[in-house]
């Protein structure tokens, strides 16, 4: 009777095609998604940085058993994007860049779960944008996290001659975003459009009124809490205008804001606060 009781269920799952993998693939789901909760409300930049690395390969591991689950694909775009943005970028310029390639890659697969975004990489923008006209809701986190590791890993890379092709499609792909939620990821399709518009001349397709349009807009929407932004509006807008008020103003901002302003993103605050450390030292450099 015992071995009857035990071997039933086992029987249920085999003809149910279910394997171990499967059921601990699944059982993990709800821990991991729970363990980068943790990581984004950590302060400590040492055990935050050990944290993360250890479980982008747990993640690599499980995409492995299930190559299409959209949670790991999401959680995989954003920690390596996270990981190369707080702690590689700026020592490592190289190493950060395929970084956010492997970030894009996460990303993309889990957009071409949309049929429409099959092809992105090698579409025209035209064709991206027809895609765009019938994406919904449900496609932001796909496509910002596209738009952003693609977009960081480019502005590595602004030698490479398919930096210029690649832009009119991630700003399609960010305009979308800020359009459909506007407040996604503490509106950072806004922070980002303002990178965007604010890191290059005019003759290269940049925009200071609309890159100052979009980062005044995403201050609006995050009450200034999420300090990257501040990074961003002063690496790029601010540096690009040779406006130093306002640089020294969004560093100033971020030193004097506690990084419990917002607690479920106490470490994108901290590693706001190390990025504001080593902008400061480049004042003089830069004006």
């Amino acid at each position: 009777m015992t071995k009857r009781i035990f071997t039933l269920p086992l029987l249920f799952l085999l003809l149910n095609g279910c394997s171990l993998t499967s059921i601990v693939t699944y059982s993990v789901s709800g821990f991991i998604g729970n363990t980068f909760d943790a990581i984004n409300e950590e302060q400590d930049l040492v055990i935050a940085e050990a944290s993360i690395s250890s479980n982008l390969k747990l993640l690599d591991g499980l995409l492995k058993s299930a190559p299409d689950d959209e949670r790991y694909l999401l959680l995989a775009a954003q920690g390596y994007t996270g990981y190369a943005l707080g702690f590689v970028e700026d020592t490592n310029p190289e190493r950060a860049r395929v970084l956010y390639h492997r970030a894009k890659g996460n990303a993309m697969r889990l957009l071409q779960h949309n049929k429409n975004f099959t092809n992105v990489m090698n579409s025209t923008t035209e064709e991206l944008n027809a895609a765009l006209k019938n994406a919904t809701h449900d496609d932001v986190p796909a496509i910002f996290w596209t738009a952003l590791s693609w977009g960081s890993e480019l502005q590595l890379s602004l030698t490479d001659p398919a930096v210029l092709v690649a832009l009119p499609k991630i700003t399609a792909m960010m305009e979308f975003v800020a359009i459909t939620d506007s407040a996604y990821y503490f509106a950072g399709a806004h922070f980002f459009l303002g990178a965007l518009y604010g890191s290059r001349p005019a003759m290269f397709g940049g925009n200071p009124v609309l890159s100052k349009k979009y980062f005044d807009a995403a201050l609006r929407i995050n009450e200034g809490k999420f300090l990257l932004t501040h990074i961003y509006y002063a690496r790029f807008y601010a540096t690009q205008t040779l406006n130093q008020e306002l640089y020294e103003q969004l560093i100033n901002t971020i030193d004097s804001t506690s990084i419990e302003i917002l607690p479920s993103q106490r470490l994108a605050n901290a590693i706001a606060k190390k990025k504001a450390v080593l902008l400061r030292a480049k004042i003089n450099e830069i004006f």
